[in-house]
């Protein structure tokens, strides 16, 4: 699918900041459980999202963009909004950073897929970017997911354990 430059800065701000919402909201109820270690994973999550969403403006600059609605996204859910699974008050640091690694992935996903597939020069530069910065991400999870602890066997023979989404 084909954007033309402000409708991917939309879509890109949207991902964003849909994100941010995410991350917080899994920040406050991790904490409300008392899983500051996880509310703490998520509030940096969030912090991030809102650092690339406000980069994202001041690239934009001047540019007029579109105001879309839910329903003009070009996605079903926003690609850096992972499924329920982290919704679960037992989840540790190291199930939380995976989450946040896997909603990377797809945003860098996305990124790559728009700038594989953009017909202006410009809108595939910073797609590409974008796609970059995400990378950026998924490699610092990597180095967090790395220094951190697994969970006990025990949690992880949980009968319902963190599924990767697919």
């Amino acid at each position: 699918m084909s954007y033309t430059l402000p409708e991917f800065l939309a879509h890109a701000l949207a991902l964003e900041g849909e994100a941010a919402e995410r991350y917080l909201e899994l920040a406050d109820m991790m904490e409300s459980y008392r899983n500051d270690p996880v509310s703490s994973v998520f509030r940096d999550m969030h912090r991030f999202s809102l650092l690339h969403r406000d980069d994202i403006r001041r690239r934009a600059g001047s540019i007029e963009l579109p105001q879309l609605r839910s329903w003009q996204y070009r996605w079903r859910s926003p690609p850096e909004v992972g499924g329920e699974e982290a919704f679960d008050s037992t989840l540790q640091p190291y199930q939380a950073l995976k989450y946040a690694r896997e909603n990377e992935v797809r945003a860098m996903q996305y990124y790559r897929s728009v700038a594989a597939e953009a017909q202006d020069a410009e809108l595939a530069r910073l797609a590409g970017e974008f796609a970059d910065e995400e990378t950026e991400h998924v490699a610092a999870l990597d180095k967090w997911i790395a220094q951190t602890p697994r969970p006990s066997a025990t949690w992880e023979q949980d009968p319902d354990p963190l599924q990767p989404s697919g």
